[in-house]
């Protein structure tokens, strides 16, 4: 979809670009051999650099040069072009970002592996590996996360980013990670009902007590929400690319989940019920 793509290019808006795909010039190859109908020489040749421009930035794999030029509502654009090279990336903390809150737990999923990093033990390798990647999805992230991230590590975080808590909410899903994942029919299994609160109780259990029991729960918590932003990046994908002229030849298949690398504790999970009154 990115090489269908001309919204980036200074001056096109969603009409223009509709404009363009209605008239035969459906990619930046079909701009660059040939003039568009109803567009002037100079706007030609204008486009025609910026696509040139466009064919060298993809080609070396610059994610950040589309994030920065594409509207924030077209960020989904990027996702097919660069989904070799994606991290889905969720964060737990001790709270909102109040004095005295701290990242507990990461966890990052690439689409073949799920890997996650625990405070006081091996948080700071996220800071490496994270490097490795050019887009990053995130659920929130925009608003959390990512400051989270940046104040806690001192990193940029420059990434080309989507954002799914805005293209969801374009599409008319709302209510959190959990919300959307609900309206769309994902389960969660022995996780459903457990959310970002309890996902705090679980930490201090776990520092309270040493119990490894809640943080395995924890982990396993903080693993399903990267795994189904890949699903729900997917859905949302082919929910945009519905939209467009383009349907029926850019949608992407469904990925299979892969299996977490940790389990919930049910009895730990129902004791910390019990403790702080959910029954």
């Amino acid at each position: 979809m990115l090489e269908n793509t001309f919204c980036h290019v200074p001056g096109i808006g969603p009409k223009t670009e509709r404009r363009l795909w209605r008239s035969g010039v459906c990619c930046w190859r079909d701009a660059l051999e040939r003039r568009a109908a109803g567009v002037s020489p100079a706007r030609t040749e204008s486009l025609a650099a910026s696509l040139r421009e466009s064919v060298a930035r993809l080609d070396e794999r610059d994610a950040r040069y589309f994030h920065e030029r594409l509207p924030s509502r077209e960020s989904w654009r990027m996702f097919p072009a660069f989904r070799d090279s994606v991290a889905y990336v969720d964060i737990e903390t001790t709270g909102l970002g109040g004095p005295g809150d701290y990242i507990t737990t990461i966890a990052l999923y690439d689409g073949r592996r799920v890997r996650t990093y625990v405070h006081g033990e091996n948080l700071e390798d996220f800071r490496q590996d994270i490097a490795d990647y050019r887009l990053v999805v995130t659920y929130n992230g925009k608003t959390f996360d990512f400051p989270f991230i940046r104040n806690y590590f001192g990193l940029a975080m420059n990434h080309a980013h989507v954002d799914l808590r805005y293209v969801l909410h374009s599409l008319g899903f709302s209510g959190g990670l959990k919300g959307c994942e609900r309206q769309l029919g994902l389960d969660r299994g022995d996780l459903d009902g457990i959310d970002g609160y309890f996902a705090v109780l679980l930490w201090r259990d776990f520092r309270r007590s040493g119990d490894e029991r809640a943080l395995q729960t924890l982990l396993a918590y903080n693993a399903a929400d990267v795994v189904n932003l890949e699903v729900l990046m997917v859905r949302a994908y082919n929910m945009k690319v519905a939209d467009t002229l383009f349907a029926g030849t850019h949608s992407l298949d469904c990925p299979a989940s892969p299996e977490l690398p940790f389990q919930p504790d049910m009895p730990t999970v129902e004791r910390i019920r019990r403790e702080h009154g959910f029954f």
